[in-house]
């Protein structure tokens, strides 16, 4: 069990993930989904379960799966070392895991291909609904956060984590009693956690705390298609995929022109459903909360 006492700078700073992180995700699922399907790859190099190395769940590269896995490759050598060393310390050695541990640029290549790869062919899929479920639980937190407060939200996240204030217990994949790092702390509910939360403390940071959910129910028919039409309901629900959506790659996913793109964008933001801003030489689309619960709504 790790315990973590929290400051009052802590406790100030306490919030919610903004989005699922898709890399972080996939290296999840690799352990909670563990089967045929899983790459060799991350087969060999991660464990089957408990602790994963810190760096395959970085802070950085929550906009993309691209940013993700950049995230992961840029990772110095020395760190590599640390937290694979810490992690695999209980687990049989093997060529792959001591290249890894030696951090061999070609092995950390070799992961973090694979893990985009597994995104893509696992999660890519239900993203949309796991993103959406994500949203979801992050407004029916704040509804509890407006009733009841941090203490009333921290105490309710999940039955391995209690809240004993000031201090957070946590029955996770290891022991150590900790001192909060003064940069808070973000919550993120995940359907990839496994059967017990993760905790990653890093000095300078804010705590990341991940914790199982439920999964997001399954879609039932295609109702959105229905009532949109087919192009311009995968024109809604591309917006709901993570990363940057211009006019030409929104063209380019639901298959149609450019002129067609911007008129199903238009139609789409009079609806109220997204907006539309101009960066540079692109218009860049997002949705909207309505948009969001047109996507929710329809699984």
């Amino acid at each position: 069990m790790i315990t973590l006492r929290l400051s009052p700078a802590d406790l100030g700073r306490v919030r919610f993930g903004a989005r699922p992180h898709p890399v972080g995700a996939a290296a999840l699922a690799s352990q909670v989904l563990r089967g045929a399907t899983v790459p060799g790859p991350l087969r060999h190099l991660l464990p089957e379960r408990g602790l994963l190395p810190d760096f395959v769940t970085p802070y950085q590269g929550l906009d993309s799966v691209e940013a993700g896995v950049d995230a992961i490759r840029s990772t110095p050598r020395r760190r590599v070392r640390a937290d694979v060393t810490r992690a695999y310390a209980r687990l049989p050695a093997t060529p792959w895991r001591r290249r890894l541990a030696d951090g061999d640029r070609e092995t950390v290549e070799l992961l973090a291909s694979a893990l985009g790869a597994w995104f893509d062919t696992e999660l890519r899929p239900q993203w949309n609904a796991v993103a959406l479920a994500h949203r979801r639980w992050v407004d029916r937190a704040a509804r509890q956060w407006a009733l009841s407060g941090v203490d009333g939200v921290l105490a309710g996240l999940h039955p391995s984590v209690r809240w004993r204030a000031p201090v957070l217990e946590v029955d996770t994949w290891w022991s150590a009693d900790l001192d909060g790092t003064g940069a808070g702390v973000v919550l993120v509910p995940s359907p990839f956690a496994g059967p017990r939360p993760r905790l990653l403390v890093e000095r300078g940071r804010p705590a990341l705390l991940v914790f199982p959910v439920a999964p997001p129910p399954a879609a039932g028919g295609d109702a959105l298609a229905r009532l949109l039409g087919r192009t311009r309901a995968a024109v809604l629900r591309q917006l709901g995929e993570p990363g940057r959506h211009t006019t030409t790659t929104l063209a380019r996913a639901a298959g149609v022109s450019l002129p067609s793109a911007s008129e199903h964008t238009a139609a789409l933001r009079a609806a109220g459903l997204l907006t539309s801003e101009r960066e540079g030489c692109a218009v860049v689309h997002r949705l909207t909360p309505l948009g969001v619960e047109m996507l929710g709504g329809a699984g």
